[in-house]
């Protein structure tokens, strides 16, 4: 759900940028984003009692992960506008290939073989889906390149707090941060004004409520009960959705290239979710309980 609320987005997200400068139409999305979830998690949390550490922990997720969110969030924001959406969607993705390495470098995570073929095959299909012309990186592909970095750690960040802690609040908190940051470098550098703002009104809608408040939120979720490598997989697969959503919004067409792309991209993720007789189900079954 959240790569197709992510991926149907996208192109909503290249008209923002493209008409309004990138911190202002970022702050105006996560300022959308933070109100809602945090209505939603106040209502969903009203009564309920926490323990000083879960309320530690979900407090010092959020930050953590509203930093990287942050950075991520900026620099794809710039980067779109100096590179294509097809190419920008492709480097973006790649931090499914950067989560495993970051595990297994830094966070001394094992991870089976399948995996590496799963990303192997998918970073391929990504290539054939977003790429089709020779392939060159430009000064907007290095900024997507370092958004899809700290995309990696967000999601490493949400998969170390989020299975003890509240995913609605840590989304909230992230958002917030998110919006303060963004909108203080908007109102210095950019001068944002109302009448720029109200020409991308569906645009902020809907990466705001939707691809904002309701995808991460979703991620949050999910992540409580999967691992990250499988999960960045799973969320890669926004680009086949954000093609789709090209074609049936914009009236793009899918070349067979592009088909085969995205065929080859299912396969991947299927075979990543594939039961793993070797690894032991428990560590799943205490993510649920958590």
């Amino acid at each position: 759900m959240t790569a197709f609320i992510w991926g149907m987005s996208f192109a909503f997200q290249k008209e923002g940028v493209t008409t309004i400068s990138p911190f202002t139409f970022g702050a105006s999305r996560c300022t959308l984003s933070a109100i809602a979830v945090w209505i939603v998690a106040l209502i969903c949390e009203r009564g309920k009692t926490r323990t000083a550490e879960y309320k530690k922990t979900t407090i010092k997720g959020g930050l953590i992960c509203g930093v990287f969110l942050t950075i991520a969030c900026n620099l794809q924001q710039i980067g779109l506008v100096q590179t294509s959406a097809g190419k920008g969607a492709f480097i973006t993705a790649l931090y499914m290939l950067i989560i495993p390495v970051i595990g297994v470098l830094f966070l001394k995570q094992k991870i089976g073989k399948r995996a590496w073929i799963a990303v192997a095959i998918g970073v391929a299909g990504m290539y054939l889906l977003c790429i089709s012309s020779e392939f060159s990186i430009g000064r907007g592909d290095i900024y997507v390149l370092g958004c899809a970095l700290f995309f990696a750690l967000q999601m490493l960040a949400v998969d170390k707090y989020a299975p003890n802690a509240n995913p609605l609040f840590m989304s909230a908190i992230q958002f917030t941060m998110n919006a303060i940051v963004s909108g203080a470098i908007a109102l210095i550098f950019e001068h944002p004004n109302l009448a720029a703002l109200s020409s991308v009104t569906v645009q902020i809608l809907y990466c705001g409520l939707f691809s904002g408040g309701l995808g991460y939120t979703l991620q949050m979720v999910g992540q409580r009960m999967t691992d990250p490598t499988s999960a960045g997989l799973l969320l890669s697969f926004e680009s086949v959705f954000g093609a789709l959503g090209g074609a049936l919004m914009l009236n793009e067409r899918m070349s067979a290239r592009e088909l085969i792309g995205a065929f080859i991209m299912f396969f991947a993720i299927m075979l990543i979710q594939l039961p793993n007789k070797k690894i032991s189900s428990r560590s799943l079954d205490e993510r649920k309980k958590k």
